[in-house]
């Protein structure tokens, strides 16, 4: 293939992305601070930590049970402090819920409020759970995750067709190294035209944050793409999918109802001990307890010593929603090498590692992904533009540069 039909590439796809990044970029350094975006907008609903004994989760369900007899409570997410998510969803053939997040006291079990996350903000509130689905799912749902999957894929090819155009081409006879005619690259020449700038930045960002984006990408089609990544994955590694990416569904025995939270989470408390003591792993805290309905099996899950960062806790067993047989249990690190090189693109993706250095870097992270965006549809605008005034017979010929992406 020439280097033509790279520069096409290049444009093409950079062209079709473009409006996707800017939207996943500014929103994506929105949410390198969520939880304390979210106490700033919603101090009463995201109080932080405060003095008190945590209830259980059994007992944070049972109480959204009682607050809201009319949906089917599901989740309770205790990841972040002084609260617990407790998610529900509507029951068969009811009116579609206005929320499905009923959000608790993780002490005290008082209602904060319920939101919906995804659909639009009509309180500060909302502002948050919008901006996070947006990110992921472009608030559409299904098809929007979609979108964002191929967006992704696409993303990541076009890190090393991007990589590649900032190469200098071949030259016989010249006097200057191979190392020297790339140096300008990496340059931004402040002093050259609104155009050079515009290319200088667009060219260089990309190369000393090129790392980053791929990892950016290629993490963003782990989510949103998830069988591409899994069959990719599997192909060099040992790898299991998470739970909610894998053909897992258990059928009620005979007779079976499914098991009371209570019992539920004792059995889930117990089989991670188990499993902590045979895998020799620490846990540190009850990060979630969930019913997978679908799946008919339970997930119990903890921030372990097995997992990484500072923020995020999925180690978790699974088992029988009906009998409590233990199914399976899944650790981010030292367990398969395809999850823990996943684990870390999760962690790296969702700022969740290295403290508020890390956090600060995906935050401009963010924006220099819009910026990459904007910038590269500038150059294409402006080289249309002179091709269009060249074909027509004006003296404007398109800027001349060492190498040429758009």
């Amino acid at each position: 293939m020439t280097r033509g039909f790279f520069v096409w590439l290049h444009r093409w796809v950079g062209l079709t992305m473009a409006g996707f990044l800017v939207i996943v970029g500014l929103t994506g350094s929105l949410l390198a601070f969520l939880p304390e975006l979210q106490h700033w907008l919603a101090p009463k609903m995201h109080p932080g930590v405060h003095a008190g004994v945590p209830l259980e989760p059994a007992a944070l369900l049972r109480r959204a049970e009682a607050l809201a007899p009319n949906v089917i409570v599901n989740t309770a997410y205790l990841g972040e402090q002084g609260v617990a998510h407790i998610g529900v969803e509507a029951k068969p053939g009811a009116a579609a819920l206005d929320f499905d997040s009923i959000i608790l006291d993780r002490v005290t079990g008082e209602e904060l409020g319920r939101v919906k996350w995804g659909g639009l903000p009509t309180s500060a509130a909302a502002i948050m759970p919008f901006v996070y689905s947006l990110h992921y799912e472009l608030a559409m749902g299904t098809v929007g995750a979609w979108i964002l999957g191929f967006i992704a894929l696409a993303w990541t090819i076009d890190c090393f067709v991007g990589f590649y155009l900032t190469l200098p081409l071949p030259s016989r006879g010249n006097a200057r190294g191979w190392l020297s005619r790339w140096k300008p690259a990496w340059l931004v020449k402040l002093r050259g035209s609104f155009y050079r700038i515009n290319f200088d930045l667009h060219r260089a960002s990309g190369l000393w944050l090129w790392i980053a984006l791929l990892i950016f990408a290629w993490s963003s089609v782990y989510w949103n793409l998830n069988g591409f990544y899994t069959r990719a994955t599997s192909l060099f590694f040992d790898y299991e999918p998470a739970v909610w990416a894998r053909d897992l569904k258990v059928e009620p025995a005979p007779g079976k109802a499914l098991l009371p939270w209570e019992e539920a989470q004792a059995i889930g408390a117990r089989l991670m001990d188990e499993q902590a003591r045979a895998n020799d792993f620490s846990v540190e805290s009850l990060d979630a307890f969930y019913l997978l309905r679908e799946k008919g099996v339970f997930q119990y899950r903890v921030r372990s010593s097995r997992d990484l960062g500072d923020k995020i806790g999925a180690t978790y067993v699974l088992f029988d929603a009906y009998t409590g047989g233990f199914i399976g249990v899944e650790m981010p690190s030292g367990q398969r090498a395809g999850n823990t090189i996943t684990s870390w693109l999760a962690a790296l993706h969702m700022a969740a590692v290295f403290g508020m250095p890390y956090r600060i870097f995906v935050c401009v992270l963010g924006v220099v992904i819009a910026m990459l965006s904007g910038t590269g549809a500038y150059i294409w605008w402006k080289k249309r533009k002179a091709r269009v005034k060249h074909a027509s017979g004006a003296p404007a010929p398109a800027p001349a540069l060492e190498t040429t992406d758009a």
